[in-house]
């Protein structure tokens, strides 16, 4: 049984996993678009949502909690002059999955995480 057991482990380390968490974001957020696993993108999602929240409240505690987690300072940029101010009106839901083509080596389900317009 699987009781409190959050999240994915991806069979990876959690400093790894973490990693790849941060930059997975970071991609999304700098590029708008990432084509990836359905598993990492499901887990991903909230992450990038959280940080486009952080966004919206532009204050100087929120862009410093931004920039623990992304690991570029110009994504960081990017979040509270662009992102957040698009996504104002909007409460939550900034990004998309959508699945794509399985991958040729494994066959592994590919999805395109995408930010919604």
């Amino acid at each position: 049984m699987r009781h409190n057991i959050k999240g994915r482990s991806l069979n990876r380390a959690s400093g790894h996993r973490r990693a790849l968490y941060r930059n997975l974001v970071t991609a999304l957020l700098k590029h708008e678009k990432i084509v990836t696993t359905e598993a990492k993108a499901k887990e991903v999602r909230g992450m990038a949502e959280k940080m486009i929240t952080l966004g919206k409240k532009s204050d100087l505690h929120s862009y410093r909690q931004a920039l623990t987690f992304i690991t570029d300072k110009k994504v960081t940029e990017k979040i509270f002059s662009d992102l957040g101010p698009r996504y104002k009106e909007r409460a939550g839901g900034y990004t998309r999955i959508t699945k794509v083509e399985p991958r040729l080596g494994d066959n592994a389900p590919m999805v395109q995480l995408e930010l919604v317009k």
